[in-house]
């Protein structure tokens, strides 16, 4: 099939979903208004085969070390599934499935497969992982770029986490989890209920972020855009804990957002 854009519709909701742009959802609109901030590196970007920062690009896969290109010196961030071209498997008009073959600089071959489905107050957003021959250590998770205003007050975060990951000058985990703290955040939260994060447009929208996985990144440094970002281990996670996928079991997670109008 073509790996053209695909627009998913349902009720007053329309998704679009960029295959060739990184398997990301480059827009999410509702009744007229987009959520997503909009551009080739945003909307909402599947990180995979990991997660935020790996420390130096480096990680130990076995008894090997493996080294991954530095696009985040001195780290490797964000996979390199965001980077490739995904093809299109399957179309309905509110679902779309994609998929993405690992290659190098990955050292494994394996498949990403995603799927998109949207109703008139939900967009599910599921991705697995599979390995074509041996077992090999993996994260997943989504990076949505939220509008911080939709043209009236700035969005406002609301999430109760059990602990944050203490963040060292190299942007990493150190290891220790302290109190949460106020923002603003690049900071990765725990979540042992899984993760739940509500975006509050003043009067206008509430969008509920949840996932059963019990990690989660906020970000909200930048002046135009939130992200909270749902993943199955914090960043560094290849080397402190490494989700594996093996011949009999892929790597799955899934993210949804629900909204209503307020």
């Amino acid at each position: 099939m073509s790996n053209e854009d695909i627009t998913l519709t349902a009720g007053d909701a329309e998704a679009r979903v960029e295959p060739r742009n990184g398997g990301r959802v480059g827009g999410l609109r509702v009744a007229g208004v987009e959520l997503l901030r909009q551009g080739d590196r945003f909307g909402c970007f599947p990180m995979v085969p990991w997660c935020g920062r790996t420390r130096d690009g480096r990680f130990l896969d076995g008894a090997t070390v493996r080294q991954m290109p530095l696009n985040a010196p001195p780290h490797a961030i964000h996979g390199t599934a965001r980077d490739g071209a995904w093809r299109t498997a399957r179309t309905l008009a509110d679902e779309a499935v994609i998929t993405y073959d690992l290659v190098e600089p990955w050292p494994h071959p394996g498949r990403v497969t995603q799927v998109v489905a949207l109703t008139e107050d939900s967009l599910r957003l599921t991705m697995s992982v599979e390995t074509y021959g041996s077992s090999f250590p993996a994260q997943i998770g989504w990076h949505p770029w939220f509008h911080r205003n939709l043209g009236s007050e700035d969005v406002q975060v609301g999430f109760t986490p059990a602990w944050q990951e203490e963040r060292g000058e190299d942007h990493l985990p150190t290891g220790n989890r302290i109190d949460p703290k106020p923002g603003p955040w690049d900071d990765c939260f725990g979540m042992p209920g899984g993760v739940d994060v509500t975006l509050t447009w003043p009067g206008q929208l509430e969008l509920k972020v949840s996932s059963r996985e019990e990690w989660v990144v906020v970000y909200d440094e930048q002046e135009e855009a939130v992200c909270v970002e749902p993943q199955t281990g914090p960043p560094n996670g290849l080397n402190t804990m490494p989700r594996l996928v093996t011949p009999l079991e892929p790597l799955e997670a899934t993210t949804t957002w629900t909204w209503r109008r307020l």
